[in-house]
């Protein structure tokens, strides 16, 4: 009987070792750093590092490329299949049996692997039975439609977004990539007519086809996208009609995979070379089809799903990353998913068109005791437009996030000095419970042009008496002054510190041309008598 029992233990651990199951992989080091770092071209755009430039970020390791010497070998294992990789995390989403993925940490080059099921990662065959485990799969930040028109007047006004807009700040010279399930109909229907003749789709790519077809996929991209970008005469107006957009389709329509965390962070890291400025993110992770690969409460922490640790190093990098929370409060795992639980995204929760709590949007605090979500925008009833390019309503916040990334790009626009942290933390307090968050509001509605009034209004318009908009300008400087203004001059500055342009200025004076100038970074001065101040331009 003993030899039976043991002929089956040996069978089923045989079986269990067989089993095809994803996996991380990460490298020990980059053996090409100095080469990349002392040519940084080779790895990022110029706008990319003008972006770090503006925010005194360093160029890292993290900013070179994987070995390809390491993707080739890892390529050429046998039973090892490479799903995405993230220079980044400096590691490869594999596919491939147990014993397969094991057989890599004999490679010399391998730091270590780390299994998507985790109890894997303890050398156990069997979950503990005591952890709770989503119970079943659920597409948690689907959208929920429903036909009929509204007055995307609401989800705007709510955060004050339309006084940005009237001040001509709605996004221009901002770059927003979009990473969802797909963007059917965006290239050929009349709400995104507008963005197609402004050529302010940039491009992007199809991660889980590996295609440079992104208008394909699904259409719950489509409609996360018509919230900043979409424009229909006294129907719709997205929050940032202004401002360029990178597509990128990194969900997989057919099932929940950890793979898709991979293909996100490949996605992000690809927005970065571009110098994509934000980031939008209408998906969130909780439970997957293989119950063993789902998180628990307890990895809500920011730093256990690969997702999340992307997103910091997105943020390290100088982009804002807008997460949605989640969709899941009225279930028995109410709390936000990832990457929505990553410290430095700004996470967004759904209100009613009245301002009141949303029962869907997922709740706080992070496991570790965060405010989260961090601020909140409308997610029920909001405007959007369907894939055939018809104006309906639908609920999420796959919504309430991309109607407030939209307004990030016109506040930042509005303010090009501030860093993506600086930008962030004005939101939040901005929000009208910021003094007393809580796990349903975080910390409330923002008010963005409570922002621009403390930052451009009342106090630097009282003691400078001016304001310079847009900023990124393509050829006409706006001038600005308050009551009283009457004589000065304006100087602008070449990055070597060089006076380029200098200009009398009096209270008739509304605009400078700056034609004559080459696109790039600038720095102005204004002097009126003992006033003076001093801000950074960007010449499209």
């Amino acid at each position: 009987m003993k030899k039976y029992l043991l002929l089956f233990f040996l069978q089923i651990t045989a079986f269990s070792f067989a089993q095809i199951e994803d996996a991380w992989v990460y490298f020990n080091d980059k053996p090409d750093t100095a080469f990349y770092l002392e040519n940084p071209l080779e790895m990022l755009s110029q706008r990319a590092l003008d972006r770090r430039n503006l925010q005194n970020i360093p160029l890292d390791e993290k900013d070179v490329p994987i070995a390809i010497s390491y993707i080739e070998q890892i390529t050429n294992s046998v039973g090892i299949t490479v799903m995405a990789k993230s220079k980044w995390l400096n590691a490869l989403h594999i596919r491939g049996t147990i014993l397969d993925i094991q057989n890599l940490e004999n490679l010399e080059f391998v730091d270590h692997v780390d299994f998507a099921n985790k109890s894997l990662n303890n050398g156990n065959l069997e979950r503990n039975a005591n952890q709770q485990r989503a119970s079943n799969v659920n597409k948690n930040l689907e959208a929920l439609v429903t036909f009929g028109y509204g007055n995307s007047n609401i989800q705007i006004e709510m955060l004050n977004g339309h006084l940005l807009h009237e001040q001509d700040f709605t996004g221009t010279g901002k770059i927003i990539a979009v990473m969802d399930t797909g963007f059917v109909g965006v290239d050929v229907t009349s709400p995104f007519q507008r963005m197609q003749e402004n050529n302010l789709i940039l491009g992007g790519y199809d991660f889980v086809n590996s295609s440079t077809n992104f208008y394909g996929g699904g259409s719950h991209g489509t409609m996360v996208l018509s919230t900043m970008g979409g424009f229909v005469e006294n129907q719709l107006v997205g929050t940032a009609p202004d401002a360029h957009y990178c597509l990128f389709v990194t969900e997989d329509i057919n099932g929940e995979n950890p793979v898709e965390e991979s293909f996100w962070v490949e996605a992000a890291e690809m927005a970065d070379s571009l110098g994509v400025d934000i980031i939008n993110t209408s998906l969130g992770y909780f439970g997957y089809d293989n119950p063993d690969y789902s998180y628990t409460y307890e990895d809500i922490n920011g730093t256990t799903s690969f997702i999340s640790r992307g997103s910091e190093v997105a943020f390290s990098r100088g982009m804002i990353c807008v997460t949605s929370g989640g969709n899941s409060g009225t279930t028995e795992n109410p709390h936000i998913a990832v990457p929505a639980d990553a410290e430095h995204t700004l996470a967004v929760g759904a209100v009613m068109p009245d301002e009141s709590y949303a029962t869907f949007s997922s709740i706080g605090p992070s496991f570790d005791g965060r405010v989260k979500p961090d601020v909140m925008a409308q997610g029920k009833n909001a405007v959007v437009s369907n894939a055939i390019g018809e104006i309906v309503t639908s609920d999420g916040t796959s919504f309430s996030g991309p109607i407030t990334a939209g307004l990030v790009a016109c506040l930042w626009q509005a303010l090009p000095d501030k860093t993506n942290a600086e930008i962030i933390q004005l939101i939040k307090e901005s929000a009208n419970l910021y003094a007393t968050p809580n796990a349903q509001f975080g910390y409330g509605i923002p008010d963005f042009d409570l922002i621009i009034q403390n930052a451009l209004g009342a106090n630097s318009f009282v003691e400078n008496k001016f304001i310079v908009y847009p900023n990124p300008v393509e050829n006409v400087l706006n001038l600005s002054f308050s009551k009283g203004f009457k004589t000065g001059e304006i100087s602008i500055y070449n990055s070597l510190g060089q006076r380029v342009l200098l200009e009398k200025m009096n209270a008739n004076l509304s605009h400078l041309s700056l034609e004559d100038l080459a696109s790039g970074i600038y720095f102005y001065e204004i002097v009126s008598g003992d006033v003076s101040q001093k801000g950074k331009l960007i010449k499209k």
